[in-house]
């Protein structure tokens, strides 16, 4: 049986706070990256001053503030010699 996927959604306004769902975990932060694990796959977050301003694990809400200049979702990688193969 396949585990329950919370529901992921974004929503940022004027670059400077975004507020997210279905975070499952926060990997890693300072002022310039926020790395999360959603129930979609990796987010970064980057941009300058950033600081976590809601972090509730209900819903997997967490809220980020400051110049937000690039959102990205890290693509899986294959390991090994498969990733090797593929380049």
């Amino acid at each position: 049986m396949e585990d329950a996927k919370l529901p992921h959604s974004l929503q940022l306004s004027d670059r400077k706070k975004l507020t997210m769902t279905g975070v499952e975990e926060v990997v890693s932060f300072d002022d310039t990256a926020v790395v999360l694990h959603t129930s979609l796959g990796t987010l970064v977050v980057q941009g300058r001053d950033l600081k976590l301003k809601k972090l509730s694990q209900d819903g997997g809400q967490v809220a980020v503030e400051g110049e937000i200049s690039a959102l990205g979702y890290q693509e899986p990688r294959a390991e090994g010699w498969l990733r090797r193969f593929l380049g």
